[in-house]
């Protein structure tokens, strides 16, 4: 398009919303998924990982910038795909006559490679895709014991298929049997897909519910030491009294506002990847079959609580930290009040001492007067005496008399301005 100017990003997020398609599947199909969260740098070394298992089957090395990919294996293919805290890797291998047993798609995978897969594992999935001609689905259902584990089962896809599993792990596995009673390799495909995330994101979202239990004691023992402060704050005499409480809040309100920064993702992600699941819950469609639980139903028994509990431990956490921030704003308020009174009767204190030394300094001039008049005139008696046959008949103690208020005058009519000079120099100077 020579014509417009384009945002370098166009491409980029239109090229988005067609990644990572849903691999259409054939029954009968076996399929093995694992996640791995992300720990110390193992995102980054994903991509050199699945470069060597491409290297031992002799493809080309893939490009991994994109954060997904499919390989054909020959024995099986692989869709990996990295997300935000974990990356996945399904594997898919076509199901033989000759399979028999407990079988799964992993075992075509090489065993050395599965085990350096970087990263903690956090889910693992077998499903195994099979159509309801050869294994019917009443017979999957005669088979549950009515005294064993839960079973969940359901139709979906408006009854084009059927699923089930007790979302137990055996041997570090949980399991799923899809029945294909009509369902196009697409709709197969897409129904997998659902029931893998389904389980992810319902593991992911309860990482949160250890987290909302540690939450849930330390808010406990934050509110009752903030019951405790409140009732010293109202028992509080003075300002060294508030000054204590007002330490003890500051430190409370730390620690709360601590667990908050640790703990928002945690939650806030919590109810993120509880809404996927009750997306992809709704994708299949899901219809009741009697005697058993829907996959609805035991999330909703099952999941929810514990969501709830997170979303409860995180509103009182911030209501928490509310009250604190509340409480500490009151105090401060009270210590703040107490200082402006001190301060108030600083000043008055200061005021008064500059009153007195105001009466000193009035006194000290007046004895200056005093002191300068008497030296000034000794001086002027020095001179009559030495001038004493000039100023006859006056006589030099006639002088010296003469001469006191004269000096007295002169000395504080000087010092009254150099006080109105230094008092017009100051107010300038404001």
């Amino acid at each position: 398009m020579p014509f417009f100017t384009q945002h370098p990003l166009r491409q980029t997020l239109s090229d988005e919303v067609h990644a990572r398609p849903h691999i259409p599947l054939d029954t009968p199909e076996f399929i093995s998924y694992l996640a791995f969260l992300h720990h110390e740098g193992s995102a980054e070394r994903e991509g050199a990982h699945i470069q060597s298992l491409a290297e031992q089957f002799g493809l080309p090395l893939p490009a991994t910038d994109s954060g997904h990919l499919s390989l054909d294996c020959g024995g099986f293919r692989l869709k990996w795909e990295r997300h935000n805290e974990f990356s996945s890797y399904t594997f898919f291998r076509r199901i033989s006559p000759a399979d028999v047993g407990d079988e799964h798609a992993l075992l075509a995978v090489p065993a050395a490679w599965r085990k350096d897969i970087p990263g903690q594992l956090i889910t693992a999935t077998h499903i195994e895709l099979r159509s309801a001609r050869d294994v019917p689905p009443d017979t999957v259902m005669v088979q549950v014991s009515p005294r064993g584990k839960t079973v969940v089962g359901s139709r979906i896809a408006d009854g084009a298929g059927w699923v089930f599993t007790d979302f137990h792990l055996h041997e570090g596995f949980s399991r799923f049997l899809v029945l294909d009673e009509g369902l196009t390799p697409r709709q197969a495909g897409r129904t997998v897909q659902r029931l893998v995330e389904i389980e992810t994101y319902r593991v992911m979202a309860l990482l949160a519910f250890p987290v909302a239990k540690e939450v849930g004691r330390l808010l406990s023992r934050a509110e009752d030491e903030l019951a405790d402060l409140m009732d010293r704050m109202g028992e509080a005499r003075n300002a060294e009294d508030d000054r204590q409480v007002l330490g003890r809040l500051t430190r409370l309100a730390a620690e709360v506002e601590r667990s908050v920064a640790r703990t928002t993702f945690r939650f806030g992600a919590a109810g993120a990847y509880y809404q996927l699941v009750r997306q992809r819950i709704d994708e299949l469609r899901e219809e009741r079959l009697a005697g058993m639980p829907t996959v609805r139903e035991f999330m909703e028994r099952r999941l929810t609580p514990a969501i709830n509990t997170c979303a409860s431990i995180a509103r009182r956490q911030e209501d928490l930290s509310s009250r604190i921030a509340r409480n500490s704003q009151l105090l401060r308020t009270r210590v703040d009040i107490e200082l402006e009174r001190q301060n108030q009767e600083l000043l008055a204190q200061m005021n008064r001492r500059a009153k007195i030394q105001l009466h000193l300094q009035e006194t000290v001039e007046g004895l200056s007067v005093v002191a300068i008049t008497y030296y000034a005139s000794q001086l002027v008696n020095y001179m009559a005496k030495g001038a004493k046959h000039l100023i006859e008949p006056a006589t030099p103690e006639l002088i010296t008399a003469a001469s006191i208020p004269v000096i007295a005058m002169l000395v504080a009519l000087g010092l009254r301005r150099m006080r109105k000079a230094l008092a017009a120099e100051d107010g300038g100077g404001h």
